[in-house]
């Protein structure tokens, strides 16, 4: 027997690729906020290691982005086998996790960051590259549909 699709799996599964984007991005400056911040926090206030720091507020920002985007960006979030999109979860921000926060400390090491422009700077790039890898593997490997 059937199921009928709610609203908003429905409305989800209507986007393309470039309002998934869109939506994937935007959410991801409303978790780049609560990453940036932690980041800033147990850095800057708490004077807390880079690395440390960046894991912590990485795991925090990244687990907010990943529900919100499970439930109002990507379609196949709501299909297929659960255990294995938790498995796929657990490896692509594994990943991500390493080159988010890796990046971020090899540019601090490489550039002696001191200044907090420079930690700022470096937060945006492996922010970046967390993104991009993310979007993609959300995309074509998690939540495929």
């Amino acid at each position: 027997m059937a199921v009928a699709e709610s609203g908003a799996d429905a409305e989800i599964k209507k986007l393309g690729l470039f309002q998934q984007l869109f939506r994937f991005v935007a959410i991801g400056g409303f978790c780049a906020l609560i990453d940036a911040g932690t980041y800033s926090v147990l850095l800057g206030v708490l004077g807390w290691p880079t690395w440390l720091s960046k894991s912590i507020s990485f795991i925090l920002g990244t687990t907010a982005s990943y529900l919100i985007n499970r439930k109002f960006t990507f379609s196949g979030a709501s299909t297929g086998n659960s255990t294995a999109k938790a498995g796929a979860f657990a490896i692509v921000y594994t990943t991500t996790f390493f080159v988010n926060m890796g990046s971020n400390e090899l540019l601090c090491r490489i550039f002696e960051a001191r200044e907090a422009w420079q930690f700022g700077l470096f937060w945006v790039i492996a922010q970046g590259l967390g993104t991009l890898i993310n979007f993609v593997m959300l995309k074509w490997v998690v939540f495929r549909d």
